[in-house]
């Protein structure tokens, strides 16, 4: 099993930037696939990012592209996404996600992260 733990988030303005963290622990392999996603109130679970842990190959959601970076530290085993100019309407509960597809999908992945909550004021 692999567990996720996600630290980071908060209330910021608009323009603000935030780093959010996720460690993974347990039975993580370097052929995982990392994905973030949100979930706003009312929402569906929608797709931010992904990243190959072993790979600098990355996705981005369209209508993030150009504010998101991902980063690894691998001697932690941890993902780092950075939000760059956020909006408030970036306001939701972020996840970390492991799964073994390249894909955008939620139910492409087997473990989550608690979530946490990201709320940008105007």
């Amino acid at each position: 099993q692999v567990q996720l733990v996600q630290s980071g988030g908060g209330l910021v303005q608009t323009g603000a930037s935030l780093r959010l963290s996720c460690s993974a622990s347990g039975r993580f392999f370097s052929s995982h696939i990392i994905g973030w996603f949100r979930q706003a109130p009312g929402k569906e679970r929608e797709f931010v990012a992904l990243r190959r842990w072993s790979r600098n190959s990355q996705k981005f959601a369209d209508s993030l592209e150009g504010r998101l970076s991902i980063s690894t530290d691998s001697a932690n085993q941890a993902v780092y996404l950075q939000m760059n100019n956020l909006k408030p309407e970036d306001t939701a509960v972020y996840y970390c996600a492991v799964g073994i597809n390249y894909s955008t999908t939620s139910s492409d992945y087997f473990a989550w992260g608690q979530g946490t909550q990201v709320t940008v004021s105007s």
